[in-house]
């Protein structure tokens, strides 16, 4: 939504500070976009590795999503945690051991729908509970390697936005390659008379003008936002292994995750109040 705001918003006063003085014809040249467009994308396909052009479709669906995850789905968060360390606590970490084998299957994490969708946040934690089943009990071991398998997949996500600010960066240049062979075009004809050579100046800048504003106004803005909905995705997981560490280290349910729900962002916190009506409403199993 915001996305398709932004677009409107640039070509709306690019276009509107220019139509009162040119002609849109002028900037229709198909041929400049092709040079700009064809070099940019193949430069893009030379630059990155097949795994960074396989998952650039799924990515870029992302800027019309909006951020990852809202406040509710934080809610939801906390809730199954806090339901998964009163079980522990209650039960022992062993009567997890079959919730954790098959979370699709299991009436604990079925009440939480919209984590068990997330199959890298179900994996993430289901590893780290079948780690303690197995004993480990070691609360800085724990968070070196949470840290680590966070920081790499952090790392997989900004390599796409990357990959996508890079192509920004090299737009204006093919803009100008598009403008330097319109102008050996208008060089070579160079004995026509003065409307004619004014139209091929006019299409080489569109050339310049072309490059700038796709790098500026769209491809770097867009790698801005991917490089954006990682750091809040990687906040998810943040927020699993804070509340994991805490429960480790001997912290009450309810506490364990007020540490998980203190390391979100502002705008989608859930404040105090809202986690403690919703785990008073948590499922037991």
């Amino acid at each position: 939504m915001f996305f398709l705001i932004g677009f409107a918003v640039v070509i709306g006063s690019v276009l509107g500070g220019y139509l009162p003085h040119g002609s849109i014809a002028v900037l229709n040249q198909p041929l400049e976009v092709l040079i700009i467009c064809g070099a940019a994308i193949g430069a893009f396909i030379i630059a990155n590795p097949k795994t960074v052009l396989s998952k650039i479709g799924s990515h870029l669906g992302r800027v019309m999503k909006g951020p990852p995850h809202d406040q509710e789905s934080y809610i939801e968060l906390l809730t199954l945690l806090y339901t998964i360390f009163k079980t522990a606590r209650s039960k022992g970490m062993l009567s997890l051991e079959a919730h954790i084998d098959a979370p699709d299957d299991s009436p604990l994490f079925q009440n939480f729908p919209k984590f068990l969708k997330n199959h890298h946040a179900v994996e993430f934690l289901t590893d780290y509970l079948r780690l303690l089943t197995m004993g480990s009990e070691d609360p800085m071991e724990m968070e070196d390697l949470m840290d680590k398998e966070i920081e790499t997949h952090h790392e997989e996500s900004h390599k796409i936005s990357g990959a996508v600010t890079a192509m920004g960066d090299g737009l204006p240049a093919f803009g100008i390659v598009a403008a330097v062979l319109g102008i050996i075009v208008t060089m070579g004809s160079i004995t026509e008379p003065p409307e004619v050579l004014g139209a091929l100046v006019g299409a080489a800048l569109v050339g310049t003008f072309l490059g700038i504003l796709l790098a500026y106004g769209i491809v770097l803005p867009i790698g801005s936002n991917l490089s954006s909905y990682a750091d809040a995705e990687s906040k998810y997981f943040e927020c699993i292994k804070a509340s994991v560490l805490a429960h480790l280290k001997g912290a009450a349910p309810a506490v364990s995750v007020e540490y998980g729900r203190k390391v979100l962002f502002s705008d989608v916190r859930p404040n105090f109040i809202e986690i403690e009506a919703a785990l008073d409403q948590a499922p037991s199993i």
